[in-house]
């Protein structure tokens, strides 16, 4: 009796054994990294050529990158970032929660990432080809930046556009005041700020010319195939 438990208990726990791998063969990763410098997940450094899972905490250090390829579009951490990485209920969608610093993607128009901040998601108009970026001012204030194609910002079903060329100073407003006769999208670039309530967000036009160009030419850096550079 005694060896007949002896058997069933080394069967019951090397079928145990046997579906620990099957548990992780069921999550589908989500891409892989193609460049990292100064980058960690959880609290493991991250190299090339990194698996990135749903659920991947991502971040950066003082003066790190983190370059992710995910399907046929990119995700981007620049320094002292941090992103938490999770599917989306939109089919060829991945959804990244900005936990701080800047975090940035681009879009081809048929692999698509959000980003998700205090004041809603952000991702590429109309499923077409985008890339641009968030920067986490405070717990209620963000930058968002738009360098080529066009984002729109969700919040709560409130749609905002933010054209090609444009960024955008948005504020959780606690105490909404009078909505503006002027939107967001029809705000001049070179200007004077002007801001526009709408509903509890306040955007502020800021200008950000040489910033644009800063991060487009960073983005252009991050782009390069790390064997074979411009």
């Amino acid at each position: 009796m005694r060896a007949l438990s002896r058997c069933v208990l080394i069967a019951v726990l090397i079928v145990g054994l046997l579906n620990i791998p099957a548990f992780g063969a069921d999550e589908k990763p989500l891409g892989l990294v193609m460049q990292a410098e100064n980058a960690h997940i959880g609290n493991a450094n991250v190299g090339i050529g990194t698996t990135i899972f749903p659920g991947d905490i991502l971040a950066t250090e003082a003066g790190g990158t983190l370059r992710l390829n995910l399907g046929a579009s990119q995700l981007y951490l620049l320094s002292a970032s941090s992103a938490t990485l999770s599917p989306s209920a939109t089919p060829n969608m991945v959804h990244a929660v900005v936990g701080r610093g800047t975090v940035g993607f681009s879009s081809n128009g048929s692999d698509h990432i959000e980003l998700e901040i205090p004041e809603g998601i952000l991702r590429a108009a109309n499923s077409e080809p985008a890339y641009g970026q968030v920067t986490i001012i405070g717990p209620q204030e963000v930058i968002i930046s738009a360098y080529r194609g066009t984002l729109v910002l969700d919040h709560d079903g409130d749609l905002r556009d933010i054209p090609a060329g444009k960024s955008y100073r948005v504020t959780m407003d606690l105490e909404p005041a009078a909505a503006q006769p002027q939107a967001p999208a029809g705000v001049g670039g070179s200007g004077p700020k002007h801001a526009v309530n709408t509903g509890a967000l306040a955007w502020a036009i800021v200008a950000v010319a040489a910033a644009g160009g800063t991060a487009y030419a960073i983005w252009d850096v991050l782009s390069e195939s790390p064997s074979a550079p411009k």
